[in-house]
């Protein structure tokens, strides 16, 4: 049991943030802006959105997330999903190369034979597919079937952009949806971002432009050009979202879309190493728009992560833990035992979504399945979350000092991993939903 005086010198020490550290900036005022009535562009008509979702309790908060929420197109029909999945994705090539994977994982867990490894039937596709949670069998669900698994570089950026809602499926209207998002995006831009040093959002534009220098990759982010792109998205986004604006770690959820969609535009194979510099400036404009409106699509479903207090991620952890304490008693007692409290870790799990605890190629290989999965951003994250820290047990067992325990959940050794391993952690995580998402009680003791 660790003692008072030695958890107030370790917290000393810790230069690791912790909940309370993070900074807030709330309070971005500016009504949203509306390109119709500043005669700029042309206001899309919503649509009514084709796939069935769960009624939920309407609430103020969801009130008035509807009139600054950005105007959407709604998925398209069914049989131009269908047609669209056809064209961009090869179904053999992306069937081949999941099932390639999951070869290399059968035989790579008989040679190895970790302690306790996860109880997933080798061969078992169930266990690497997405269940549609829709009462039919539609065509829409083909695609997120076949980007589960993994989604090919090739075909990623545009794939991304279909699973998010942000590209229709029928080919012929993507010019010109692209054309006026890309142009709203920008008439936002011009509107709002001359206001970043007013005394109303200096402070939102001062964490913002002190956060970003912090992320990684550096070599990336810190070329002057990324850096002024990034600036933009997470201001506008800010202005655009008054009832969060902007928090500590939505920063790092622009990343992984900018890298995947600059990957149509430049030679390198690894976009860390890629002068930015030489791409044309009217692709790196269509880069930053793609990127901000797919990046709002991800933030719809998790806003509540980030709204004050922080609501959504506080009710993760406590989820996380209670769905622990089922799935893996001595590991909860331990962690319980040693007086290491779930928000010490789980808050930046929740917060950046795993993404400070694996590298960014791991990173966007997970969100291949986060978008593939209904509420892969919110639901399914919890489950990985679960299996994450379950990877983990055998070390967490063996340490029976407070400060070490923790420093270790802070700092988990995957520098080195790769999709292998992503996709074992996501193996372990439906097996967990499918073992426990029709059985509400699991949360309650």
């Amino acid at each position: 049991m660790a003692s008072d005086g030695a958890r107030k010198q370790f917290w000393k020490r810790s230069n690791t943030k912790v909940p309370g550290s993070i900074q807030h900036v709330y309070g971005a005022q500016h009504p949203p802006f509306d390109p119709l009535l500043h005669g700029t562009l042309l206001k899309a008509t919503p649509k009514v959105p084709t796939t069935p979702v769960k009624a939920r309790r309407t609430s103020t908060f969801q009130e008035f997330e509807s009139n600054t929420s950005d105007a959407w197109d709604a998925s398209e029909d069914d049989d131009e999903l269908l047609a669209m999945a056809a064209e961009s994705l090869n179904t053999e090539v992306v069937m081949e190369t999941a099932n390639r994977v999951l070869r290399n994982h059968s035989q790579r867990q008989e040679r190895r034979r970790p302690p306790e490894p996860p109880a997933v039937p080798s061969g078992d596709l169930r266990l690497v597919k997405s269940v549609s949670e829709s009462h039919t069998s539609c065509p829409a669900e083909e695609l997120r079937k076949l980007s589960w698994s993994g989604i090919p570089k090739l075909v990623r950026p545009i794939t991304w952009k279909l699973l998010s809602g942000y590209l229709p499926a029928n080919v012929e209207r993507r010019p010109a949806t692209l054309q006026r998002k890309q142009k709203e995006y920008f008439a936002f831009i011009e509107h709002y971002y001359d206001s970043r040093h007013d005394d109303a959002h200096q402070d939102t534009y001062r964490q913002i432009h002190i956060d970003i220098p912090r992320m990684s990759p550096e070599a990336l982010i810190l070329q002057p050009k990324v850096t002024e792109i990034f600036e933009r998205i997470l201001f506008i986004w800010a202005i655009r979202h008054p009832a969060s604006g902007y928090v500590q770690g939505i920063n790092d959820l622009v990343t992984p879309f900018f890298v995947v969609f600059m990957c149509e535009h430049i030679e390198e194979e690894d976009v860390d190493a890629a002068d930015v510099s030489r791409v044309p400036t009217d692709v790196l404009r269509n880069v930053e728009a793609d990127t901000y409106w797919c990046m709002s699509r991800l933030l719809d479903g998790i806003q509540d992560n980030y709204t004050f207090a922080q609501p959504g991620i506080q009710m993760k952890v406590k989820m996380l833990e209670e769905l622990v304490s089922r799935i893996d008693e001595q590991v909860h007692r331990h962690l319980e035992q040693h007086e290491v409290r779930y928000l010490q870790f789980a808050f930046r799990w929740m917060n950046n979504l795993l993404m400070r605890e694996v590298p960014l190629h791991c990173t966007i290989r997970l969100w291949d399945t986060y978008q593939s999965e209904p509420e892969g951003f919110s639901h399914f994250h919890l489950y990985v979350c679960a299996a994450f820290l379950g990877r983990w047990r055998k070390e967490i067992l063996e340490e029976r000092d407070f400060q070490e325990l923790l420093l270790f959940l802070q700092n988990l050794p995957t520098a080195h991993w790769g999709d292998e391993d992503i996709s074992l952690l996501l193996a372990e995580a439906y097996r967990l939903k499918f073992a426990f998402a029709d059985a509400p009680n699991h949360y309650k003791k």
